[in-house]
């Protein structure tokens, strides 16, 4: 039997303002039957289930499947001979924390919210009008979770920047960027709950994350197995320090502990990655799903790390943060033996790509304000998939490494971004960190990557023209800041909920999308024991491009409500979209004051475009979510 839930939907009958009390924790203003989402395509197909690895500081020669001589690789390499290997695959940026948000985001790091490491000095949080992968397909009805390194602050449950409020059901492991560089840390965060570790206390090296993370991942997909799902697995591996509890087939090599740990740290993400696997194997799903494998930036050298090596970048010029190919151009495979085509693709694809391909796979509208397109037609064998018409690059970096900052001639701490247009390719530093520095005060190179794979000769003296048509599109590529285009539900509440006095909440609905919705609604579910009066219509025929749908009610906390405490309203926002019914969630919280008196506030906008739901943080999984769909309003309401 599907399960059921209620939720607010207004009457389209009569469009009434009926007063309900709500007399139970979720429940809400106006009740309506919720069924099930689809599962299936606009085909009739049912939806892939999509597993994404991203790894740590894996450079693009560090598996066999890109040429790779010394460290064993076979379940990846496995992986690329079955399915599609990119060769001209890109992360965003050369260091981790913005090339994350762009994966997530789909915007490249002219336009992201996060274009810095936090500990150069740079946003290190998602923020409200960040909207994810995640938060794109859970509107369709995936399960969700973020398993591994998270890497943006604060590390805090209930912020913007956690990523329950950015789309992830289920989230176990780091919050912060740098407590992801302990393998034996004292506590994970498993969903808003820091959990101990006390094997590790004191600085103990008993139990090692990565395996903690493994369990999780495996343990996601058994409990998820019979409906479509979203596994962001993110390893720490092989970021430095080299800590890995056993080198294995590496231990007999004359190399230092530091490079035999990282070869075996390579092997681990390899063997996770087979593990992973597996479990679709065993479970029957291989058919239904695509997995992604891909890393954030170009190999390191930290840590006593020697990536020259290991031929750690192949043959390419530079290491992680080099805007060089060798600290951006990345390995990327696509696998998955009923839905990816065998193969190699030369397409460059950045890593903005995924949110669009992903929302293309799931049937889910994706924001039209993104920089990526969408390879889905490519995954499945058609040639016919979007190119970019260029690929540009951002950093902002004051951490310097030896041979990153050879690489860059001394150059390691300057302001820099680079573009590549079909094979051309321009970087340029600026000597003082500041972007909106005159472009003759910058010093551009330039490289032809049909001919210089290695980046060895700067033809900018032969081709000058080039160079300063690259360097347009470097200027028009970065925004000192980048609105985003409205989409999904947002939440209005005022800054306080006095007892006993009403007050006004206001919700929006807004097709950021590129094609019309249907059947638009707009429901409130307000704390137990609160009363919610509908102020005005709830629901919409339908919402063109760039449309909304805004609805207010009034809000009555008890007299009895206790003071100075925060009280949780969730807005959900209810549409059809060519591909199927969607359902987007924004939640905000709103506190009692510590005295009664009446008090005057004015409202702030506190939730954002795909707000997350809560759940338990004391679950070990999420919790059931009730199946949904579109409201079908009724006039129907639940008093106490």
């Amino acid at each position: 039997m599907p399960r059921r839930r209620t939720f607010l939907a207004a009457s389209t009958a009569t469009l009434g303002l009926p007063t309900v009390t709500a007399t139970a924790a979720g429940s809400a203003q106006a009740v309506s039957e919720v069924t099930a989402p689809d599962t299936a395509d606009g085909s009739g197909s049912r939806l892939p289930n999509i597993v994404v690895v991203l790894a740590d500081d894996l450079g693009y020669g560090e598996l066999g499947a890109y040429g790779q001589k010394l460290i064993t690789t076979p379940r990846l390499d496995r992986l690329a001979a079955e399915g599609l290997r990119f060769t001209d695959a890109y992360s965003t940026a050369a260091v981790c924390t913005p090339s994350r948000c762009s994966l997530l985001t789909g915007l490249h790091t002219g336009h992201s919210t996060v274009r810095a490491n936090p500990s150069s000095g740079g946003q290190g949080s998602l923020t409200a009008t960040d909207t994810t992968f995640a938060q794109v397909l859970r509107a369709r009805g995936y399960r969700t979770a973020v398993i591994g390194k998270w890497g943006f602050g604060p590390e805090a449950a209930g912020q913007d920047s956690h990523p329950a409020a950015r789309g992830f059901e289920e989230f176990y492991g780091y919050i912060d960027h740098s407590h992801a560089h302990q393998y034996y840390p004292e506590y994970l965060w498993h969903n808003a709950v820091k959990e101990p570790i006390p094997a590790n206390a004191g600085g103990a090296k008993a139990v090692y994350a990565p395996d903690l993370l493994e369990q999780h991942a495996l343990e996601f997909i058994d409990a998820h197995a019979a409906e479509p799902f979203l596994l962001l697995l993110t390893p720490n591996v092989p970021h430095a320090p080299s800590d890995i509890p056993d080198t294995g087939a590496y231990a007999g090599q004359s190399w230092t502990a530091a490079n035999k740990g990282h070869a075996a740290q390579v092997s681990y993400f390899d063997s996770l990655v087979g593990k992973v696997v597996d479990r679709l194997r065993a479970l029957g799903l291989e058919q239904d799903t695509v997995v992604l494998v891909t890393s954030d930036n170009g190999p390191h050298e930290e840590g006593g790390v020697n990536p020259d090596l290991f031929d750690a970048n192949g043959p390419l010029r530079g290491y992680k943060r080099n805007l060089y190919e060798g600290g951006v151009r990345v390995p990327l495979i696509a696998w998955g033996p009923g839905r990816v085509q065998q193969g190699t693709s030369n397409r460059p694809t950045p890593l903005t790509d995924v949110l669009p391909t992903l929302a293309e796979l799931g049937g889910a509208p994706a924001p039209t304000d993104v920089d990526g397109l969408s390879a889905a037609p490519l995954l499945a064998g058609s040639p016919d998939s979007a190119r970019h018409g260029h690929l540009y690059w951002f950093r902002d970096e004051l951490g310097v490494t030896s041979r990153a900052n050879t690489q860059d001639n001394k150059r390691g701490s300057w302001l820099a971004e680079a573009v590549r247009r079909e094979n051309w390719k321009a970087v340029r530093f600026a000597p003082e960190r500041d972007h909106n520095l005159p472009d003759d005060k910058w010093q551009v190179e330039l490289y032809d990557l049909a001919s210089d794979l290695g980046e060895a000769h700067d033809v900018i003296d032969k081709y000058p023209a080039t160079a300063t048509e690259l360097v347009a599109l470097m200027r028009s590529s970065w925004k000192d800041t980048y609105p985003r285009t409205p989409f999904g539900t947002r939440l209005t509440l005022p800054r306080l909920a006095v007892p006993g006095q009403a007050f006004t909440v206001t919700a929006t609905l807004d097709n950021g999308s590129a094609r019309p919705w249907t059947t638009a609604a707009l429901g409130l579910r307000a704390p137990a024991g609160w009363t919610v009066t509908s102020a005005s219509p709830t629901t919409a025929e339908g919402l063109a491009v760039g449309a909304r749908l805004t609805a207010s009610w009034q809000v009555t906390p008890p007299v009895d409500a206790t003071p100075a405490t925060t009280w949780e309203l969730t807005a959900e926002g209810t549409a059809v979209t060519p591909a199927g019914p969607v359902r987007y969630p924004a939640t905000a919280t709103v506190p009692t004051p510590a005295s009664t008196r009446p008090a005057t506030s004015p409202t702030t906008s506190a939730a954002a475009p795909y707000g997350s739901l809560p759940w338990s943080a004391s679950t070990t999984s999420p919790p059931s979510r009730a199946p949904w769909a579109p409201p079908v309003p009724r006039s129907t309401a639940t008093t106490a």
